[in-house]
């Protein structure tokens, strides 16, 4: 029972998936919205039961359940807490959009369900076993989301690519934790952190190239970043709503899974792995994310950013590295479902914002708009008083006890690089001269819920250290 009660959360949130797909067989193609309804329920009920056994702020005992496959810890309960509230504000954001486009089936809000599943999974992942699973229910779900266009070519094309490259990087994910186990003989996380100290040193160099490469997919990150533009400008804006957010803590969740837990002992190793991809990611990103026209395609580059960003939080090391890590990956979260929520709201509603100039003028139409978009930028930007600005300061504080000074100064130039693409969305929203047409407003409950999403940015940005300390704790 107790086993049954550590996994409880992910069996509430598989049976209610299960339930709602058959469910939405049933219902009228003009009631569609009671299917969404339903699915955002299912989120919030199983959020419900990750919080209330464990108390994050008061810290949760580390247990395992089925012979060490999975694991409930402070790690684990935040992580959830954050996926399962980032796609039911996604699940939310996105319906007006779906609606207009004709893709409002329950296909999307199973899918949906299904992924963040896989995402728990990932986050209570204490065996390779256990993360491989849980990755591909989530990889899978997301193949299906970006096609769920058929019609389409460029979201078609996007989701063969997609499919494509993240087969491959699951098959070297999967060839680097073969390696492991023959050099550790065991898929605990725990036990082959025990065992590196014996095992053979050059199977474990190579088996952390290839862990490190797949893990350096699912984060986008350079060399492995080539999917990211295409992904995020070839799929629904629902959808890249989406992987930007909630699929962003679950990559944040694979990579401390496996160094964070399992690889700690080869950090002199890994380090420098992610140190080079880390620092490239956050120059090669910004800079080529200043060329970019197409809003979607400008943000895609900055994921690749900021992905690299929260990388550097490893390359720190320790608790305090791993804790900025964390609070980078939620920070990232909350900004994205406001910068991806109201480009989601406003296509739903009217004209379809797929470029930086759709949104000329913004302020005159709509200025709360243009103000909550305004703070997503500062936010990503890393301009204080916005929670960027805290989460991109404890990274480079990890970095610098680290002794890797010369990285947090390449950092920072690389931020104020950013700096420009970012204002220069609020100089279009702001100075620039109005579109043509009447911009339809989104509905009041969504303009209520992204209020509070982006005033969110600004409030734990003035108060950043709740969160800070809750990650910490989590970590203890």
């Amino acid at each position: 029972m107790k086993d049954i009660s550590l996994v409880l959360p992910e069996i509430v949130l598989l049976s209610l998936a299960g339930i709602i797909l058959v469910a939405d067989l049933f219902v009228s193609r003009g009631q569609k919205w009671f299917t969404y309804a339903c699915g955002i329920g299912a989120l919030l009920w199983t959020a419900l039961y990750v919080f209330v056994p464990f108390t994050p702020i008061a810290g949760v005992v580390r247990e395992t359940a089925f012979s060490g496959l999975f694991v409930a810890d402070g790690v684990a309960t935040v992580l959830k807490l954050a996926m399962l509230l980032s796609a039911a504000v996604a699940l939310a954001y996105s319906w007006s959009y779906l609606k207009k486009h004709d893709l409002d089936n329950g296909e999307y809000v199973a899918l949906v369900l299904f992924g963040t599943l896989g995402m728990m999974v990932i986050a209570s992942a204490a065996s390779m076993l256990t993360a491989y699973l849980g990755l591909e229910l989530l990889s899978l779900s997301m193949y299906a989301l970006v096609a769920l266009k058929r019609n389409d070519r460029i979201a078609t094309e996007a989701a063969m690519k997609y499919f494509v490259l993240g087969a491959l990087a699951s098959g070297l994910l999967l060839f680097g934790m073969s390696i492991l186990y023959g050099a550790t003989g065991s898929i605990s996380l725990n036990a082959i952190s025990l065992a590196l100290a014996k095992a053979n040193k050059t199977a474990v160099a190579l088996s952390l190239i290839f862990i490190a490469a797949g893990v350096a997919f699912k984060l986008g990150v350079v060399p492995f970043h080539m999917w990211v533009p295409d992904v995020y400008t070839g799929a629904p804006t629902a959808v890249t709503l989406f992987l930007g957010t909630a699929a962003k803590l679950a990559a944040f969740a694979l990579a401390y899974r496996m160094f964070g837990a399992a690889l700690t002992p080869a950090y002199a190793d890994w380090s420098i792995i992610f140190a080079v991809i880390a620092t490239i990611s956050v120059v090669l990103g910004n800079l080529i994310a200043i060329s970019q026209t197409n809003i979607k395609r400008m943000l895609a580059y900055s994921a690749i950013a900021n992905m690299g960003f929260l990388l550097l939080g490893f390359v720190g090391g320790g608790k305090d590295g791993y804790a900025a890590a964390m609070f980078y990956a939620v920070a990232y979260a909350i900004t994205g479902l406001v910068s991806f929520g109201i480009l989601v709201v406003l296509s739903g509603r009217g004209v379809e914002f797929e470029n930086i100039d759709d949104l000329k003028g913004l302020n005159s139409r709509s200025p709360w708009y243009a103000f909550l978009m305004l703070l997503a930028m500062f936010s990503l930007a890393g301009i204080p008083p916005t929670i960027g600005f805290w989460a991109k300061l404890s990274v480079i504080e990890s970095i610098v006890n680290a002794g890797y000074t010369w990285i947090a100064v390449i950092a920072v130039m690389a931020s104020l690089v950013g700096a420009f693409y970012y204002l220069r969305v609020v100089r279009v929203m702001y100075f620039a001269d109005a579109q043509q047409g009447s911009l339809a407003m989104p509905s009041r409950a969504e303009t209520v819920l992204i209020s509070v999403n982006a005033l969110a940015i600004l409030v734990l940005g003035a108060l950043p250290g709740a969160i800070i300390a809750l990650c910490a704790k989590a970590l203890q």
